[in-house]
């Protein structure tokens, strides 16, 4: 326990709601005085209304013990009951043995005690937590409970404390005379920067503490980010980092120790897999000890981090030396492979497009039985001997040759492509790119209606 290392007296941030621990925040101060007032005026209802977490139950503790001396007070938590079950829990708090009494007997016995707490000049207050619990229908009872009541006051007054789904159950227009008997609402709201620092340093003064500042300003920033301001998620972060701090030897919690309790603390992490996790750690026989360990896993987890990293690394490195290699083997490139840029056909085609990407070789088709060989089947061996035409849109290489030179066989079509590698598919070329044709020898008559290639040639 940490008691000892951090000379305190008690535990500093408990779970139990006393009151000695509660510290006036802002709103804090302004709901206890409003529900103050509210008994003292003899309202029938009053409300308190906050978020998990912010002090309600603590808040009320200290009411009711300011109240202590001048009322009779009853502290009801079972709220998941019935009216039966309600009266009965009163009576039992009261001291009064409710077994075996109907509802009749339990409402003559309780108007008893009241009239009998009037008669002596004290007041009754009745505390309800949890009152978002409560169904409608015991909503109602209480509402009912406010009847008892003299000429000039009441018998019993009521302090609903609950969650905000109290303030939506109280809107519902059934409920409406309840609400509208509740004279006060008074609300909680979370800490500040600077409140959650006065709250954290009045606790520890609470229980005893008295060396000097315990909290980092970093560690306290932490504290504030993660927990909200809600006084008990602050608890909890400085529950703790006080055990982890005593563990490690540190007399005081820094930003180091704020992370690693984050990281504990981080439910959604818990259900994780991870491939390794921390031993749990051995009782304290030796601080010295048992800091030199901790300090060594952290190294080791720095270490292992690292090494990941440069094994990440050449992984990458090996993998992008390897990337070129991978790209000439599985998408060849011939060396050479002009990139085309044409501009527009000479055949007065008013528009052409732009090619920026080189296109690869493919085999010619073989099998191809040429209709005749009116040209030599070697290639020109220069430029005067070929022709230079531009594709236009939607040719095929047969339909070039067709328009070009008047016919389109087989073996003039393989002439073409062996004129031009680059040419991937006679029937899918690309649009403004120029392309050489060989020059005939002699012309050929072709008939212009007839056969299959005359009509291709037509757009």
């Amino acid at each position: 326990m940490f008691l000892d290392f951090y000379r305190m007296r008690e535990q500093p941030f408990g779970v139990t709601p006393d009151p000695r621990f509660l510290y006036f925040g802002q709103s804090h101060r302004e709901a206890l005085a409003s529900l103050f007032c509210a008994i003292e005026a003899d309202c029938s209802f009053a409300a308190l209304i906050a978020h998990p977490g912010l002090g309600k139950t603590t808040l009320t503790f200290q009411l009711l013990e300011k109240l202590q001396r001048t009322s009779r007070t009853v502290f009801l938590f079972q709220t998941q009951c019935n009216s039966r079950e309600l009266f009965h829990y009163v009576l039992n708090d009261l001291g009064v043995d409710a077994s075996g009494m109907n509802m009749i007997s339990m409402h003559n016995k309780l108007t008893e005690i009241l009239s009998r707490e009037r008669l002596a000049g004290r007041r009754f207050v009745l505390a309800i937590d949890e009152a978002q619990n409560l169904d409608a229908r015991v909503l109602e009872t209480i509402r009912l409970l406010s009847n008892f009541e003299t000429i000039c006051n009441k018998l019993l007054q009521i302090v609903l404390i609950g969650q905000p789904q109290l303030a939506r159950k109280l809107a519902n227009p059934a409920l409406v005379q309840l609400q509208q008997r509740i004279s006060v609402f008074a609300r909680l709201g979370p800490f500040g920067s600077k409140e959650a620092a006065r709250y954290i340093a009045h606790r520890l003064q609470v229980a005893g503490y008295g060396e000097g500042p315990l909290f980092t300003p970093g560690a306290l920033q932490i504290i504030q980010d993660q927990s909200l301001g809600i006084p008990r998620n602050i608890n909890r972060l400085c529950f703790n980092a006080l055990s982890l701090g005593c563990a490690m030897g540190r007399k005081r919690i820094d930003v180091e120790i704020m992370r690693e309790v984050v990281a504990d603390l981080d439910l959604e992490g818990l259900h994780k897999p991870v491939l390794a996790h921390r031993a749990t750690r051995a009782a304290v026989t030796a601080g010295s000890a048992l800091s030199y360990s901790t300090k060594s896993k952290h190294r080791l987890r720095r270490w292992a981090l690292g090494a990941t990293s440069v094994a990440a690394s050449i992984v990458v490195a090996i993998w992008l030396s390897f990337l070129p290699e991978m790209i000439d083997r599985f998408w060849p490139v011939k060396t050479g492979t002009p990139v085309y840029n044409s501009s527009a056909s000479t055949e007065g085609s008013s528009e052409a497009a732009s090619v920026s990407r080189p296109i690869p070789r493919l085999s010619a088709n073989a099998g191809e039985t040429p209709a005749f060989t009116p040209f030599q089947s070697s290639l020109p061996s220069n430029d005067s001997e070929t022709i230079k035409v531009v594709v236009q849109s939607g040719e095929t290489l047969r339909q070039i040759a067709f328009r070009t030179l008047g016919h389109d066989s087989g073996k003039l079509v393989e002439q073409i492509r062996r004129l031009n590698p680059t040419l991937t598919d006679p029937d899918h070329i690309v649009v403004g790119q120029e392309i050489r044709l060989p020059r005939l020898s002699k012309p050929v008559d072709f008939p212009e209606a007839g056969g299959a290639s005359a009509m291709a040639g037509k757009n």
